[in-house]
């Protein structure tokens, strides 16, 4: 699996590279089929202090699938993303174990 990980509108940071891929291979491991990952963090200004973003979308044989959340930290926003990937990614499982 390929992962590509862009910052929007803040530095890069090598220590939440490392926690996404982290989190990714464990997926691509439970997963086989999982070819590409395009992950995105973004910066955005929130008076509610949840201006952390974390979006993924991964390529795979058939529709792509996309998670976003918006946390008070990227490790939140990561772990929360991973979370729904993983969600998404058993529905697609059952239903190609089912053809």
């Amino acid at each position: 699996m390929t992962i590509n990980i862009q910052f929007v509108k803040m530095p890069t940071s090598e220590t939440m590279s490392q926690f996404v891929s982290q989190k990714l291979e464990k997926l691509a491991d439970k997963y086989e089929w999982i070819i590409n990952a395009d992950v995105y963090f973004k910066l955005e200004n929130d008076p509610a202090g949840n201006g952390k973003i974390c979006e993924i979308e991964l390529s795979m044989p058939g529709p792509r699938i996309f998670a976003s959340s918006r946390e008070e930290n990227f490790e939140l926003a990561a772990k929360k993303t991973t979370f729904e990937l993983d969600k998404q990614l058993q529905k697609r499982k059952a239903v190609m174990m089912a053809h």
